[in-house]
């Protein structure tokens, strides 16, 4: 199948099996997707399902058993490790529920690692650090520490640094499950702005229904096969 002109990412017949000594666990069956450019796309899924396995794929941070796997044109399966850090680097921002900031370092820092890492000039980076920094409301806490930050504000440089390379794609995995209802309702109109503003797409594992149908699409992740709700894009049946 060829892809559409707008369709950054697009998985098809994904699946995973986990092998402990001779017994198989499969998580992923046969599982069909493709994210256009700025969609907001959510996946929901009881606990162990297999949402962190597809998201891990989909962001290259593990290889399926089987099945192909392209972004922004490239057959990502098929490169090397290093290329395939390169890749992932440049084109996929992530968000988590545990925000991962290090201690030791600033928001600003902290937003900046993944542009330094690449080797981007360090006043370029702080510039577009301030600049997404401001823009998700942390203007004035540029120079904390995240013990220095609530739950939410730290999410938010979580953000900022997935989008500081300006990825094609964001993938988060229960980026709201640590915060109150009302921060979490702001971190959600958040997403949706920058989506919005910067044409990124953003796939986000989900438990919170509020979340998940705020969203462009919705899918549902089932014993191992992903179905979605308007009946675009999905998997096995």
């Amino acid at each position: 199948m060829g892809l559409k002109r707008d369709t950054i990412l697009e998985a098809r017949g994904i699946r995973k099996v986990f092998r402990t000594g001779s017994e198989e666990l499969e998580v992923l069956r046969q599982v069909d997707l493709e994210v256009a450019q700025g969609e907001l796309l959510a996946i929901m899924g009881v606990s162990g399902v297999g949402k962190s396995t597809l998201l891990h794929i989909l962001g290259t941070l593990d290889r399926p058993t089987a099945g192909q796997l392209r972004i922004a044109g490239t057959e990502v399966v098929r490169l090397g490790d290093d290329d395939l850090a390169r890749f992932r680097n440049r084109h996929i921002g992530f968000v988590f529920q545990f925000h991962h900031l290090l201690p030791e370092f600033s928001a600003l820092e902290n937003a900046m690692l993944p542009a330094l890492v690449a080797g981007q000039p360090a006043e370029a980076v702080r510039a577009e650090g301030v600049a997404l920094l401001e823009s998700v409301g942390l203007g004035k806490r540029l120079h904390h520490r995240p013990g220095e930050m609530s739950g939410g504000e730290c999410q938010r440089v979580a953000v900022a640094r997935a989008l500081i390379r300006k990825p094609l794609v964001v993938l988060a995995d229960e980026p709201s499950g640590n915060l109150d209802a009302a921060t979490s309702q702001h971190l959600h109109e958040m997403i949706r702005q920058l989506s919005r503003e910067h044409q990124q797409a953003f796939v986000i594992m989900t438990h919170d229904r509020v979340l998940a149908e705020s969203m462009d699409r919705l899918g549902h992740l089932e014993w191992g096969m992903l179905r979605m709700e308007d009946g675009s894009g999905g998997g096995a049946p």
